[in-house]
């Protein structure tokens, strides 16, 4: 189950915590629609305990559109870099 906080202190920040699967990417979507308007855009994901590879992609689409992927797990970087032919040590 994938739980999300708001917060917009400093830009928009999407708080995600639990499992992030191909059907939550919709959702994922529709906020990023609805809420982001010209904002700088985080996904904290600290409290992410699983991620499918349809979520990486999405996740790895996010960061090529400039949102921010902050305290992302080692294992999601890693695959992110993976999907995205590039290396797996860029920011995080």
């Amino acid at each position: 189950m994938l739980r999300n906080l708001r917060s917009s202190n400093v830009g928009l920040v999407f708080t995600l915590s639990g499992r992030i699967e191909a059907e939550d990417i919709t959702e994922l979507q529709r906020l990023l629609q609805l809420d982001a308007t010209g904002q700088d855009i985080a996904f904290d994901l600290q409290d992410i305990t699983l991620v499918d590879r349809d979520a990486v992609k999405f996740l790895a689409s996010c960061e090529a559109e400039s949102i921010k992927l902050e305290n992302c797990p080692a294992y999601v970087r890693e695959w992110i870099g993976t999907e995205s032919g590039g290396s797996s040590q860029q920011k995080c």
